[in-house]
């Protein structure tokens, strides 16, 4: 085991699984404490934060973010797993839109919408997940969700005669399927549609540019300048607010005691989470103010190792 911590963020490549390339990195890195932020199907290229050492614990944190997609959808096909990796089961030629219809439907699309998760998508019911009951030939009523789309900006519209190709960038809360989200647009359009493309631009706030390649990874580790390009903790989870607790107090809340909300400033509002530190700025881990006695109480702590 080595001292890497922080957030390492992966460009994932093509044809692999989240899982593929932890343990891929495990290999790289010679550590077995790395979880990831975030499944992306095997054929989805993007943003995959992992997070390594102590900050397996902020999972639940980077997760909870909005994250950010570029997709194209293809007019006048429908396929069982709603992608291009699926049977067709339904096709239209001829597919007749306009740039104006898909904005008009894209301006449905903004809000809290519901969406039916794919038979192909890893939730369980009764045990068993989703996509392996799919491929055992079988079809279940599934409960619909609540997801949020932030925004939808069409990036490019492409008239193909036969199956128009529609471009779209879309800001969305967790939980959300990208290629229901296609299938949905056909489907106010009065055509079906298929998911073609999926890249995911941003996941916990970390975007393209801050990201290495598994090649990438592999040099940084050799050079030994890996550490440098790690996202540290705290800063990870900087959309959370920060307060001080007074210097006499930084032993006990590394010793995970509650304290006094009157040495903590800013005085945290009740229930709030935050990131905690001492007066030098050093980061003493995830607090909570408690709703009824206004408490700090520990969630995450993280003393010097």
């Amino acid at each position: 085991m080595n001292g890497y911590e922080g957030i390492l963020p992966i460009w994932k490549p093509a044809g692999f699984t989240s899982h593929d390339v932890v343990a891929k990195c495990r290999g790289i890195l010679k550590m077995k404490r790395i979880g990831h932020t975030g499944t992306l199907d095997p054929a989805v290229t993007g943003v995959l934060p992992l997070c390594l050492g102590r900050a397996t614990r902020m999972v639940e944190y980077l997760q909870e973010l909005p994250k950010e997609y570029e997709a194209t959808l293809v007019l006048g096909l429908a396929t069982d797993t709603e992608d291009m990796t699926g049977t067709v089961v339904e096709r239209s030629d001829g597919v007749q839109v306009t740039e104006a219809q898909i904005l008009t439907v894209f301006e449905r699309f903004v809000g809290q919408i519901s969406q039916i998760p794919p038979m192909y998508s890893a939730l369980k019911q009764d045990g068993k997940r989703l996509y392996e009951l799919a491929r055992e030939g079988k079809v279940v009523e599934r409960q619909p969700r609540q997801v949020t789309i932030h925004e939808l900006e069409l990036l490019r519209f492409e008239a193909d005669p036969a199956h128009p190709r529609i471009s779209f960038r879309t800001l969305c809360s967790k939980g959300t399927y990208i290629r229901t989200l296609c299938v949905d647009i056909g489907r106010a359009l009065g055509v079906p549609a298929v998911m073609g493309e999926l890249k995911r631009t941003m996941s916990a706030g970390i975007r393209e540019d801050r990201c290495l390649t598994l090649e990438q990874l592999a040099d940084r580790v050799r050079e030994g300048e890996l550490q440098s390009r790690l996202i540290a903790v705290d800063e990870a989870v900087s959309h959370l607010p920060a307060s001080t607790v007074a210097e006499e107090k930084v032993k006990a809340a590394l010793q995970g005691q509650r304290l006094s909300r009157a040495v903590v400033q800013p005085t945290a509002e009740p229930g709030e989470i935050i990131r905690l530190y001492s007066p030098e700025r050093k980061f003493l881990g995830i607090y909570r103010s408690e709703e009824e006695t206004g408490a700090i109480a520990p969630v995450k702590v993280f003393p010097p190792e």
